[in-house]
């Protein structure tokens, strides 16, 4: 990590890494706990050089649409105000942390942080330029964060010891992966 130092303008964006995308959680992501060390390395630099720190999360109402009992692909998971919705304990987020809660309305979905939230107009509003991004999951939501990001203009950093893919179909995790990199992000490795 020493040789990727930290600047004005870098912001963390962490994806979803809350309790229902651990294992034993609703919408368990294989091996998704595995993301925690990593990121609390990068919470640790960024809070150490006063940098700023963003957490996204689903936030969902009890009847989303992505729910399969409303038509939707999923079971229900990160159910507003439920501990399966609450960031995983290990994650050591600052208090100083923004959270960034998406997918909120019944009637819309949102893999990426910045479908329907502020995250833009904040990260604008930090004179951020570069994220660096981990979380859950490779293949939904980090895939479209970063992509949005990429769209938006910002360089991104895609943290690849701090992700993890639900994988529905076999390799579905490495074609994120590729697509991110081809598509302008810059793997940093740990």
């Amino acid at each position: 990590m020493a040789a990727h130092p930290l600047a004005p303008g870098d912001a963390l964006v962490i994806v979803d890494v809350q309790n229902d995308f651990l294992p034993g959680g609703r919408l368990a992501v294989p091996r998704g706990d595995e993301v925690i060390a990593p990121l609390n390395r990068w919470i640790e630099r960024f809070a150490a050089a006063g940098l700023p720190i963003y957490a996204t999360r689903d936030w969902h109402p009890a009847d989303h649409c992505s729910f399969a009992a409303q038509g939707g692909p999923w079971p229900p998971h990160c159910v507003a105000e439920t501990p399966g919705a609450a960031f995983a304990d290990a994650l050591r987020l600052p208090s100083g942390a923004t959270v960034i809660s998406k997918a909120a309305r019944p009637e819309a979905d949102a893999y990426s942080g910045f479908a329907g939230t502020d995250l833009h107009e904040r990260l604008r509003q930090a004179g951020a330029h570069r994220l660096f991004v981990g979380g859950l999951a490779t293949d939904y939501c980090v895939l479209n964060t970063v992509k949005d990001a990429l769209g938006l203009g910002y360089g991104v950093a895609l943290l690849t010891a701090a992700i993890r893919a639900v994988d529905v179909q076999p390799g579905d995790g490495d074609r994120a992966r590729a697509e991110m990199l081809a598509a302008g992000a810059v793997a940093m490795e740990e």
